[in-house]
């Protein structure tokens, strides 16, 4: 019993020095720039946007740049929120929720519209069927969000912005207006029943899209900008309901398993562009300001690394059609998003 208790002493105080340590480094400043990715951005066809987008930022500040990977949303907020990276690229709601939970992270950037200015610095979030399936999500020759209960349902992560926030935001408005679904939250939305027979998250907007392309799910929500790389526009509009899309035949890694299938969009909604953030206590005031100046400057809205001419066939995060480039944003911008969960 006297050597459980001296032990036990022992393994208290060396819990309490390990705690002492780990809160010591928590928010310091050093000479390693931690970025995190979302799982869309992930992918290894986007290796060459996120290494030149580390160059710049090594440039910026002088010190190492490290890209950290993930499958999955929530590890990537957990990671900016509990001072393991200094910068991240999310989507709004990816955002808003790492600032509740830490106030030391702010945006840095986003990127623009065509017309170069935060007017138009918007993508599109989409709800898409089968091609061959359409005519069951019409009533009178029109799209109908009535149409969609009681199917299987891709969300992306309860955390994606397009793939989770916004399109919630839309089905609760409509089917809270009939008696039926009155009571309806958006906690119902996560899970079979009562809207949707079964609920799937896609992990990534990619993962959520082929939920729908491979069968596994009737309806799914993604949005524009992450499987542009990966499709092509075939009939109609692009980013208008009714618009038709292909998956090329050499689209890479997850849609090589399903080249050649078609979508068509339901429901389209205009998305507040996605943010880099970061996290002022790791990365310090300073540097903050020389990464935010060197992204907002027109060397690098005329670096063809970052915005990639759009008829160049390359894949990359961000394209060049017109002025593109990254504009500072302060916290307020995002507002409108945070008043779709008031």
């Amino acid at each position: 019993m006297k050597k459980n208790l001296i032990l036990l002493a022992m393994l208290a105080v060396f819990s309490v020095i390990l705690i002492a340590c780990s809160e010591s480094s928590a928010g310091e400043v050093d000479d390693v720039i931690n970025v995190v990715w979302y799982p869309n951005e992930s992918g290894e066809d986007l290796k060459s946007s996120r290494d030149e987008i580390g160059k710049l930022l090594s440039e910026a500040t002088g010190k190492e740049v490290e890209h950290h990977l993930t499958t999955d949303y929530a590890i990537a907020i957990e990671t900016i929120v509990n001072n393991n990276a200094d910068v991240a690229f999310m989507g709004a709601q990816g955002y808003i929720e790492a600032k509740n939970q830490n106030e030391s992270i702010e945006p840095i950037v986003v990127p623009s519209g065509p017309s170069g200015t935060l007017d138009d610095a918007v993508y599109y979030s989409w709800l898409a069927v089968k091609v061959e399936d359409q005519e069951n999500y019409k009533v009178d020759g029109e799209f109908s969000l009535d149409t969609i209960a009681d199917k299987k349902f891709s969300f992306v992560s309860n955390s994606s912005t397009s793939g989770f926030k916004v399109p919630s935001s839309g089905i609760l408005a409509h089917f809270t207006e009939k008696e039926e679904y009155a009571d309806l939250t958006e906690e119902d939305l996560m899970e079979g029943g009562p809207l949707f027979s079964q609920v799937l998250f896609g992990n990534s907007h990619q993962g959520s899209a082929v939920n729908l392309l491979n069968g596994s799910a009737d309806i799914a929500a993604f949005c524009d900008t992450c499987v542009e790389n990966y499709v092509e526009l075939v009939e109609g509009e692009e980013n208008r309901p009714g618009a038709i899309y292909r998956v090329k035949d050499d689209a890479a890694e997850p849609f090589n398993t399903v080249a050649g299938s078609e979508f068509i969009l339901i429901s389209v909604t205009p998305v507040l562009n996605a943010p880099f953030v970061a996290n002022l206590d790791v990365l310090g005031q300073e540097d903050f300001d020389k990464i935010q100046e060197l992204l907002a400057s027109d060397d690098v809205a005329n670096n063809e690394g970052i915005f990639v001419p759009e008829d160049s066939g390359k894949t990359a995060l961000f394209f060049k059609s017109d002025k593109e480039r990254f504009v500072p944003v302060e916290d307020a911008w995002f507002d409108p998003i945070r008043e779709l969960s008031n």
